[in-house]
């Protein structure tokens, strides 16, 4: 498992030897090499000079980056990198901060890239004193600024591991002037070991991305094998990774700090960034929290606004620029919807002129009270699933399956306690909170609470950002009250959902009591949820088409008046095309004066009934062909017929068309149905032919045609563009990306949207990225690369048919497993591959699948389908995607 930025590709490094200690700080002769860095026009070129630098007991493996002259003096920047990583995963950030100005240096950290000495996950007397080291180095420069003799002008970054130990310097030397910790962690050991209960997945995750126990120092990996076998850890074992952690030092940062943490992330979760925002202010440190959208489960990383974010707290606090934008001091990142000009995810901040913590604005929400009984199994097995680390990505990949999220308790072993209907919209946005008594016949339980937010209809529930906190609880013969605190979320639950407080006895992510045992779970207080008034979100910017629109209008209007343009007749119907949706022949547009085609003699058929995938990389001319085909663009050679008619801008046959292809713009303030009774009005054709109530029971709107449209969510937008769309029933719809910026639920909906529609003998063409979704909802493919057709046909010619997943495993699978496996009913097959098994679905479902798999100990690491349409894809146009 890489615990890097997920953005980021794993160096793979072979074993090296170590390196003879020494103690002086030195670079070996001969190992530096400079190179130039080719840069824009507009600025200077980055010089990178590479060199390992002697520490005590390790050689360590460094990039030097700089822009300008050594006659100018500019403050240095050290940036780590993450566990399992290297220098190369940070360059190119190096890059950019050396052409802003600054020093840059970039270093592989103890027992990763080439760097030699064993890893001791940011050992004071190691890795640490290794950073030290390097800013001995910068202070010895000729174009670093210093602050005295000594004492360089320098800032540390880095994201996760690089991240604990920008704070580690800081705290350790007093030389570091302002940092920008991203997804890290405050205590490793609460990371690790919360509340006493061993994160068993993700520490072993630490080890064996570290290259298993020969890379690690003698007394990490006896204490990891001690808790691993135990179950649970020691105090030893807990007193050895707070030693390490920045939450030692916690007293001694007082540096400016920008404080970036993940909202989906199992690891670092948001509450060591709330440790680290509360002890560095106290410390009289300015601080500033970013709650940004992904984390080490996944997401979007928001890189490119994180990195200005970092680089803009690096002006101000290291060249002293005052009117540096170092941004506000808390910004969550929120989702706003779907923009309605190119379908992508909207991510919005919500911002306040000051940190609010984890318990702002706290509401109570009343829940039903009793005592309720749950059982751990022996074992702990079947767990309880919340988020599985590894299977971040390919939680969508399981969506498409038809499973909504990986979110599984069972029967009989958790308690719940729901809430009524909320009656109007709740924003949580910190930590809630319960208080319950627990009972167990054992004296010891191990329990792990959640809060739901659960749909109107009581069946689908959404357990925000997969996040779950685990509590040990001993001494509990004849019952212990005890304090929950929830994960810290940002999450908005909408009014007629319920709340729900479950309590877990096991977690696939976690170490449970192996030995059965019965908890009787009490609720005594009601949820506190809070709410964190003074965080506002930005209002959604005007579409650019509300104001372009009428400029637009205005200069065609001007040139149809002073140009004489003819317009040439379109050619007569073909009654033989009549019945045929669509026929390209000969098809072919180059733009200006360019030779290159966007696309060539393409030519292909489309019959009712069918749902057409049309795929291409990147530039394969798809985008052109829908827009020539909804006669935006005119084709320069070639022909497109729909039910036999010759499309030209505005031909009466484009009625009988409904798209998505541009975006559809909607007015925030008004409702749903508003917005599309106003689309259809503007048509100018008859009310009763708009067929809006039939577009909208196919798309499956519901009660939110009521509500404005700014409080939808992406999914809703989305299916709203596409019921506008269908106004009309159009016998030929045309979808251009219509699951861009959806997550899996609202994938799976648009699928069975595109089924419905198509299933009353229209037809529909989408083009999509999403091959897997692809793969269940065509029927029939056009495959397009460099505007040429590559092969037209039924999916299953092209790709195959079947129900076959890839599961892959940390270790391979003997024969013995596999033929149990086989043998389990609602499994067709299951056959070794080299990375795990195939296994063939043949009416059990996902979930079944992963349970039993949990149950044989398969040490599973992801699950997703095998993608015959993606390699049929990549072999048709040769990789080039």
């Amino acid at each position: 498992m890489d615990l890097r930025l997920p953005a980021l590709k794993r160096a793979r490094t072979r074993p090296r030897r170590l390196a003879a200690a020494g103690a002086a700080l030195a670079v070996l002769v001969g190992a530096g090499t400079w190179t130039a860095v080719a840069t824009a026009d507009d600025k200077p070129a980055v010089h990178r000079a590479d060199a390992l630098m002697q520490m005590d007991g390790a050689r360590i493996d460094t990039s030097y980056f700089t822009a300008g002259g050594s006659d100018t003096k500019r403050p240095a920047v050290l940036i780590g990198h993450g566990f399992g990583g290297s220098k190369k995963d940070v360059r190119a950030q190096a890059e950019r901060l050396a052409e802003r100005g600054y020093a840059v240096l970039t270093w592989s950290a103890r027992g990763f890239g080439k760097s030699t000495g064993k890893i001791g996950l940011n050992d004071p007397k190691a890795e640490v004193a290794d950073v030290s080291r390097m800013i001995d180095w910068l202070a010895k420069r000729p174009e670093v600024q210093l602050d005295k003799s000594g004492d360089p002008r320098v800032g540390v970054t880095g994201a996760s591991y690089g991240g604990a130990i920008s704070l580690l310097a800081a705290g350790h030397d007093e030389r570091v002037d302002a940092i920008a910790p991203l997804i890290t962690y405050w205590n490793l050991s609460d990371a690790l070991f919360p509340n006493g209960v061993l994160k068993k997945l993700w520490a072993g995750y630490f080890l064996s991305t570290g290259g298993g126990c020969d890379k690690f120092e003698q007394q990490i990996c006896e204490m990891y094998n001690r808790v691993a076998v135990a179950g649970k850890p020691d105090a030893k074992a807990e007193r050895l990774l707070e030693e390490r952690s920045p939450s030692a030092v916690g007293d001694r940062i007082k540096v400016p700090a920008l404080i970036l943490q993940g909202q989906t992330d199992s690891l670092f979760p948001l509450g060591h960034a709330d440790a680290m925002a509360k002890a560095i202010g106290d410390n009289g440190g300015p601080v500033a929290v970013d709650w940004i959208a992904g984390g080490h489960d996944g997401g979007d990383m928001e890189a490119p606004r994180a990195d200005g974010r970092v680089a803009g707290w690096f002006d101000r606090y290291l060249k002293q620029d005052k009117g540096a934008d170092t941004g506000p001091a808390f910004r969550v990142t929120r989702t706003g919807g779907v923009d309605s000009t190119d379908g992508r995810a909207q991510l919005r901040g919500a911002t306040d002129g000051q940190y609010p913590g984890l318990d702002s604005g706290m509401k109570t929400v009343e829940l039903n009270k009793g005592t309720k009984s749950l059982d751990n199994p022996a074992g702990s097995s079947p767990p309880a699933i919340s988020t599985v680390p590894g299977l971040g990505g390919g939680l969508s990949q399981l969506s498409s399956l038809g499973l909504g999220g990986l979110s599984l308790d069972f029967p009989g072993q958790f308690a719940a306690f729901d809430s009524a209907p909320l009656e109007k919209d709740l924003q949580i946005t910190g930590s809630p909170t319960a208080k319950v008594r627990v009972q167990s016949d054992s004296g010891e339980a191990v329990l792990f609470a959640k809060v739901y937010d659960v749909g109107p209809d009581g069946r689908q529930q959404v357990l925000p950002s997969q996040l779950v906190s685990p509590i040990r609880v001993t001494d509990a013969e004849e019952g212990r009250e005890v304090d929950l605190t929830l994960p810290a979320i940002d999450h908005e639950v909408r009014s007629g959902h319920k709340l729900r407080l479950a309590l877990s006895s096991t977690d696939l992510g976690y170490a449970s009591p192996v030995e059965p045992a019965t908890y009787k779970v009490t609720l005594l207080d009601d949820l506190s949820v809070p709410t964190a008034p003074g965080v506002k979100t930005a209002a959604a910017p005007l579409p650019a088409w509300v104001w372009a629109l009428p400029l637009v209008g205005v200069v065609l209007a001007a040139g149809l008046l002073f140009t004489a343009r003819r317009r040439v007749a379109a050619p007569p119907a073909d009654p033989e095309l009549a019945e045929v949706p669509l026929q390209i022949t000969d098809l072919s547009k180059k733009y200006g004066k360019s030779d290159r085609y966007s696309v060539r003699d393409l030519g292909f058929r489309v019959e009712k009934g069918q749902v057409l995938g049309l795929l291409g990389p990147n530039g394969a001319g798809k985008t052109t062909t829908l827009r020539m085909l909804m006669g935006l663009i005119t084709p320069d050679a070639g022909e497109i017929r729909v039910f036999g008619h010759a499309i030209r801008p505005g031909a009466p046959v484009l009625s009988r068309v409904g798209a998505f292809v541009e975006g559809a713009g909607f007015l925030p303030h008004l409702s749903g149905r508003e917005n599309l009774e106003l689309y259809w009005a503007a048509t100018g054709r008859p009310a009763e032919d708009a067929h809006i109530e039939d577009a909208l029971e196919i798309a499956g709107l519901g009660d939110a045609l009521a509500r404005a449209v700014r409080t939808y969510s992406q999914g809703m937008r989305q299916r709203l563009a596409i019921a506008q769309a269908m106004l009309g029933l159009p016998d030929l719809l045309i979808l251009d990306e219509p699951t861009n910026g959806l997550d899996p639920p609202q994938i799976r909906e648009m699928r069975e949207v595109m089924i419905r529609y198509a299933a009353a003998g229209r037809t529909v063409i989408v083009s999509s990225h999403l091959l897997s979704e692809v793969e269940q909802s065509c029927t029939h493919l056009v495959v397009m690369d460099r505007g040429r057709l590559v092969q037209a046909g039924p999916v299953a010619e092209i790709v195959g048919s079947g129900e076959t997943l890839l599961v892959s495993t940390a270790e391979p699978v003997t024969e013995a497993v596999a033929e149990k496996i086989d043998s389990l009913p609602g499994i067709g097959s299951a056959a070794i591959a080299e990375s795990g098994l195939l296994v063939r679905l043949d009416g059990a479902s996902v979930t079944d699948l992963l349970t039993e798999l949990l149950r044989l100990e398969v040490p599973v690491t992801g699950v997703g389908p095998h993608r015959r349409l993606e390699d049929a894809f990549l072999n048709l146009i040769g990789g080039s995607a």
